[in-house]
């Protein structure tokens, strides 16, 4: 083991010893973000948008490892999967403080990757198996997803479809983990006379059943409209990484919908987790959902 590798062991574990895991999430996306700026200033498009190309930035030019630590065993344009072999001083100070790397990495490393490749291409999620991470396994299985956003919200656009021929408000909701759906719903509020069974609702319920964790971290939230406060702390507290709306809560009052103005934006920003807020998806499409005249 080298002195510098030691080191970094040495500081992980003072790290691990004197801050939370949320404050490190929270540390690690600034340093990460930060260093995007750096590389790409101004904000500029960094040109990079499929997995292949996110995975070697961040392995090679950002955190300087090689190849034969990570190699990739499966690769299409959509999606790249690797197994992480390279010395980890987060492995090693997990096991001189009895932690365990399922815990301390999905909250403290998954969102922050997250984070770096959302500033790249918010289509390009990154997932890590909790099955296969060391030292449960030899190795720690990754990917890079492109995930298709527009797939993905015409999907909830048919349960809102469902949603008005039932005769209810006309919401539809959709959660996928990568290019998988776990969930499909639509608003059932009316026809079971339950007020609190909105779309978001009723999808994060049957996905949390389907993923069998209330944990809902790494996966994604596709709704027709801005999910109202409720909605949107609901996803809050199941940890999803990201909230994809198609139609603003602004613009369905616009239309006539009765909404709070309260923007997900808004509780995301003063909420304890990391999520993203992403609008726009097949708005046009969502906003005729709303329109007076249907």
């Amino acid at each position: 083991m080298s002195d510098t590798f030691a080191s970094k062991i040495d500081e992980q574990v003072e790290r691990l010893r004197q801050h939370s895991l949320g404050e490190i999430e929270a540390a690690v996306t600034r340093k990460r973000l930060d260093w995007l700026e750096r590389k790409f200033p101004g904000g500029s498009d960094s040109g990079i948008h499929s997995p292949r190309q996110a995975y070697e930035l961040l392995f090679f030019d950002y955190m300087g490892l090689n190849e034969k630590e990570q190699p990739v065993v499966e690769e299409n344009p959509d999606e790249i999967i690797w197994l992480s072999s390279n010395p980890c001083p987060t492995l090693e100070a997990c096991r001189l403080l009895a932690m365990d790397t399922r815990k301390v990495c999905r909250a403290a490393y998954e969102k922050s990757t997250q984070a770096f490749l959302s500033k790249l291409d918010p289509r390009l999620r990154f997932l890590r198996s909790y099955s296969e991470i060391r030292p449960f396994s030899p190795h720690c299985r990754e990917r890079i997803v492109r995930v298709d956003f527009e797939t993905n919200m015409a999907a909830a656009i048919e349960e809102a479809l469902i949603s008005i021929e039932e005769g209810n408000q006309g919401y539809g909701a959709v959660i996928a983990h990568g290019a998988q759906i776990l969930s499909k719903a639509h608003d059932t509020a009316v026809i079971e006379k339950d007020p609190s069974l909105h779309a978001e609702m009723n999808a994060i319920w049957q996905a949390v059943k389907v993923y069998g964790d209330a944990n809902l971290s790494g996966c994604l939230l596709f709704s027709t409209c801005e999910p109202c406060p409720m909605c949107s702390s609901l996803a809050v507290w199941a940890n999803l990484t990201g909230i994809v709306y198609g139609a603003s809560i602004e613009e369905t009052i616009w239309l006539g919908k009765s909404r709070i103005q309260v923007s997900a934006k808004e509780i995301v920003e003063k909420s304890p987790v990391l999520l993203e807020v992403i609008g726009g998806v097949l708005k046009e499409e969502c906003l005729r959902l709303y329109n007076r005249q249907i």
